[in-house]
């Protein structure tokens, strides 16, 4: 199975159990069948790629990375690339990459949340499938070149830094963790 095939598998698959993000997963589903290219940050049209919110649910924070492109705090995540055997995989090589952490692990169950949002061209539109990452004990982080700064923050103080979509994966992430989701 390649790259592409896993994302719609996962697509289909997912499920939101408010409801309110079926309409955007059949439009990713939708954006796939019509730009066979729909993985890759070389369809211009717009492309799918992974991310992660790293959470250390022990110590009630997460993990964010001021992006050095975009000047705002988010959760790990980019394009897929060649080598990505799945999407999960994606986001988890993203993860790791971005923070420096190893021995991170998905959250069980699969994507958390989508997020579609518009970015400056040549792209135009990342098609976010979003997942949640446990940090391991002790983890110790690292500033890659993508990232200007990697910080902890309490769930608290992230709807203080960071925009609505990254509030979102933090609450849906949490209600996953409590059995919600």
């Amino acid at each position: 199975m390649n790259l592409y095939d896993d994302t719609v598998l996962v697509l289909k698959g997912y499920e939101d159990r408010s409801g309110h993000q079926d309409e955007l997963r059949r439009s990713y589903l939708d954006h796939l069948a019509a730009h066979p290219d729909g993985m890759w940050k070389s369809c211009h049209a717009g492309h799918v790629t992974a991310s992660a919110l790293v959470i250390d649910p022990p110590h009630g924070r997460v993990l964010l990375t001021l992006h050095r492109k975009l000047r705002m705090w988010l959760q790990m995540g980019g394009h897929c690339e060649p080598g990505d055997l799945s999407l999960a995989g994606a986001a988890l090589r993203e993860a790791t990459e971005e923070s420096g952490i190893t021995g991170l692990s998905l959250l069980p169950g699969g994507p958390v949340r989508l997020d579609s949002h518009p970015i400056p061209p040549p792209c135009h539109r990342h098609h976010d499938v979003q997942y949640a990452a446990l940090a391991p004990a002790d983890a110790l982080h690292t500033v890659s070149d993508e990232s200007l700064d990697v910080r902890w923050f309490a769930y608290a103080e992230v709807a203080d830094v960071a925009d609505e979509s990254v509030v979102r994966l933090l609450e849906a992430t949490r209600e996953r963790l409590d059995g919600g989701g």
